[in-house]
């Protein structure tokens, strides 16, 4: 097994590039974390004792944090007080060397702290500066607080979830810290891509809002009520805009998720129920009609399928060429053949666990290959090594430590 403190070099399309990451929790780091899986060096850098509040959410292995560990994965991890004096000092050196800084405090709060833009780029004018926020640097929300579940409420995204008729449901994960990190991970590449073509170019502040990055991923809801009045509320399972689409219960207790979302499927999803004649229904003649019929429909798929075993059903479906899906749980993910021939739960050494197992990096490059090197790291890990190569003594580096600025 290799050394886990020693991971082989970034060999990603990102390689070369460096990032310094002080946000917090999910939506910031997933953002640099998305960098660093494409081979950037990734800084992390938390707070001196108490750490990001990462570690502390669920689940964890005796004490040890799950999450923390894929959520900073292909990151070193340092500590560092921003608060004071010392801190602000090593944080400028480190700015001086990096490329990217990736923050996700409150609206306002490093300003406070005299980590302005002004303070940052006067160290490194090329600096790109990532904020990552619930509702931005303007506007009367910008220091408001919240966290994944306000940001899909108040996006619409919560409001689409649910039972028809019922309480609108919140999803067992934040989405919407992944979207929000993806979205600002987008905005730096652009930044990035706009710097190499203009040498003399001061880096910008990139301004990412979750919950605009939530709403902007709802595609269709801003222009249906602007242009039809219509206000989008839960369904249930059901797809609003393609029937039949829903999830169905199989003779053998398990579940399907089908869609027919174009014609063609559809004929071919009745031929393979042996439901051919609702082709020519006028009820159903096209996907209009039978979205406006879906509770027809829904219910004569829904009896066709309940007489058949899943595998029975996946064995029609696939010769007619129809995309279904059973409903899987993380143990179905791990022993599903496709997922084990391409690698994509993948091995990854661990100092605390021995060894883990985690997604991959997502997506894959044919010329520049990609790889999850470490885990997250334990908190200060790379204090020495990261501090000691910006000339610091191990005096110096223990002072620090015992003011409690590391």
């Amino acid at each position: 097994m290799p050394n886990p403190s020693e991971p082989s070099a970034p060999t990603g399309p990102l390689a070369g590039l460096r990032v310094l990451d002080i946000s917090t929790v999910v939506a910031g780091p997933f953002a640099s974390t998305m960098l660093a899986d494409l081979g950037a060096e990734v800084l992390k850098a938390e707070m001196p004792g108490e750490g990001d509040a990462l570690r502390r959410l669920a689940p964890h292995k005796d004490g040890v944090p799950l999450w923390w560990k894929v959520t900073n994965r292909n990151k070193r991890g340092i500590t560092l007080d921003l608060r004071k004096p010392e801190g602000k000092a090593l944080l400028g050196r480190l700015v001086a060397e990096h490329d990217v800084l990736v923050e996700n405090f409150r609206t306002g709060t490093l300003d406070e702290w005299g980590i302005t833009r002004d303070w940052l780029q006067g160290i490194n004018p090329r600096l790109t500066i990532l904020r990552v926020t619930g509702f931005g640097q303007t506007g009367p929300y910008r220091r408001k607080p919240g966290f994944a579940r306000v940001f899909e409420a108040m996006s619409g995204f919560t409001r689409m979830c649910g039972e028809e008729g019922g309480t609108p449901l919140h999803l067992g994960y934040p989405i919407s810290d992944a979207v929000g990190g993806l979205f600002g991970a987008i905005g730096i590449l652009a930044e990035l891509y706009r710097l190499k073509h203009d040498p003399t170019a001061r880096g910008q502040e990139i301004d990412c809002a979750v919950t605009e990055a939530m709403m902007r991923t709802l595609d269709f809801l801003a222009i249906e009520y602007d242009q039809l009045g219509t206000v989008r509320t839960q369904s249930g399972n059901r797809s609003q805009y393609a029937a039949p689409g829903n999830i169905y219960a199989t003779a053998d207790g398990k579940w399907a998720s089908i869609a027919a979302s174009t014609q063609s499927i559809y004929e071919r999803f009745c031929a393979a129920l042996d439901l051919a004649h609702l082709v020519s229904d006028p009820r159903f003649a096209d996907n209009p009609s039978r979205v406006k019929n879906w509770r027809e429909i829904d219910e004569i798929v829904g009896d066709a399928i309940s007489r058949l075993t899943l595998d029975e059903l996946g064995a029609r479906l696939m010769k007619a060429q129809v995309g279904f899906s059973p409903i899987y749980d993380a143990a179905d993910i791990f022993a599903d053949p496709h997922f084990v021939e391409r690698g994509t739960i993948v091995k990854v050494a661990d100092d605390e666990l021995g060894e883990v197992r985690m997604q991959c990096v997502v997506p894959r490059f044919s010329e520049t290959p990609v790889s999850v090197r470490r885990t997250g790291p334990a908190l200060g890990q790379h204090n020495d090594e990261v501090f000691g190569a910006l000339g610091l003594s191990g005096e110096e580096i223990a002072r620090l430590r015992a003011a409690k600025a590391i």
